[in-house]
């Protein structure tokens, strides 16, 4: 995909969609809701069709199918395919195939196949509006792995069908459920079907210039909690793009993420198996180089001693770090094999809880020390 002067042809599909779809959410729902009125209902019905849809995009098409990050029953996975569809953001085997070419590629404008770098308006729905890239429309050879699961190729072949019946049948029969067809296309269809689209676009632009960048600043994604709300989660893209194939985007409790709650719920049911995560020394140690460089880079006031000091610390942290995960993945796998030896599994336990201290102490230490360099800066 080579920048040039002449603009590639216009894909009038997908900018007619996306343009009419808009008009009528913005104008049409509206004007109807005014002058006719819409039922308190259908509000209800399309909050939970946009959930369906929206969740479908998450944790199947790029957390299940783009990353492989775990593994899904047939069942769950045929609910995806389903839900997917009704995202009408193409078929799962054609997005994880865009996902992870833009992966590869993250910020490169000539293979990144939506670059944050090309501006916000080509990032966000740009890239979908202008045949840029023609050539790899039908170019599956990054996805192998999923044109052997039987389901991802059955929505691939009847993904047109599947979205027409889906997007127009489903918003008729909410219609004739309540009582109102127009109100049902109207809300349950062509609102909540804009409203998908665009929460799921602002990862691919918002999530790259608005956020912060507490894992690395080797690409352009951030971390957004307000962006995870609207996203399931997604919004914390600077970890994600650090550590694609985590189930998991919002690691800390705290953190809105309920694709990864969904996930893991799954695998509670035997759903679901093969939960991948991210080592916690690795991406502890991620967060403190960036501590680390963004101190280099604005305490020039600073006194050289106290940089080494921070230097030295960081060192120092970093194998404190190794030492307490590498015990506490012991311990863990210990319990898992529900090994029995009383004595080693008690003094297994104490290391773990001496290192964890000692660590806590050391970042106490490194946050007093952060402190005090930037009062120089």
């Amino acid at each position: 995909m080579t920048e040039n002067n002449a603009k590639p042809p216009i894909i009038w599909l997908n900018t007619l969609v996306f343009l009419i779809t808009f008009v009528i959410a913005a104008v049409a729902v509206p004007w109807y809701a005014m002058a006719v009125g819409i039922d308190g209902s259908f509000w209800w019905v399309m909050f939970g069709t946009l959930c369906f849809a929206g969740i479908s995009i998450t944790a199947g098409y790029h957390r299940l199918w783009s990353h492989r990050t775990y593994n899904a029953h047939p069942v769950v996975r045929f609910i995806f395919a389903i839900g997917g569809a009704l995202a009408i953001q193409n078929s799962a085997l054609h997005w994880s195939s865009d996902h992870r070419v833009h992966h590869t590629h993250v910020d490169d404008n000539d293979r990144d196949p939506y670059s944050a770098k090309r501006g916000f308006w080509y990032s966000h729905i740009g890239w979908m509006l202008r045949e840029y890239d023609a050539s790899r429309y039908s170019d599956y050879n990054n996805v192998k792995d999923l044109q052997k699961d039987p389901i991802v190729m059955w929505q691939h072949r009847h993904y047109l069908s599947l979205t027409l019946l889906l997007n127009f049948g489903w918003p008729v029969v909410a219609g004739l459920m309540l009582g109102d067809v127009w109100a049902g296309l109207l809300v349950v269809g062509v609102l909540r079907l804009v409203l998908n689209h665009h929460t799921t676009f602002f990862i691919n632009s918002l999530a790259h210039v608005w956020g912060s960048q507490p894992y690395t600043d080797k690409n352009s994604a951030r971390d957004n909690g307000v962006l995870a709300f609207l996203t399931f989660g997604e919004g914390y893209h600077n970890y994600h793009h650090i550590f694609s194939a985590d189930y998991r985007n919002g690691i800390r409790w705290w953190q809105f993420d309920p694709t990864k709650w969904l996930i893991r719920a799954f695998s509670w049911l035997g759903l679901a198996s093969g939960l991948k995560r991210s080592s916690g020394y690795q991406v502890e140690k991620a967060k403190l180089q960036m501590q680390l460089q963004r101190l280099q880079m604005k305490a020039h006031k600073a006194p050289p001693t106290l940089l080494e000091k921070a230097q030295q610390h960081y060192d120092e942290m970093a194998v404190q770090l190794r030492s307490y995960y590498q015990a506490r993945k012991k311990l863990l796998d210990s319990k898992a094999q529900h090994l029995r030896e009383q004595v080693n599994m008690d003094a297994l336990k104490a290391q773990v809880e001496e290192l964890q201290r000692s660590v806590e102490q050391q970042k106490r230490h490194w946050r007093q020390l952060v402190t005090q360099i930037k009062q120089h800066a």
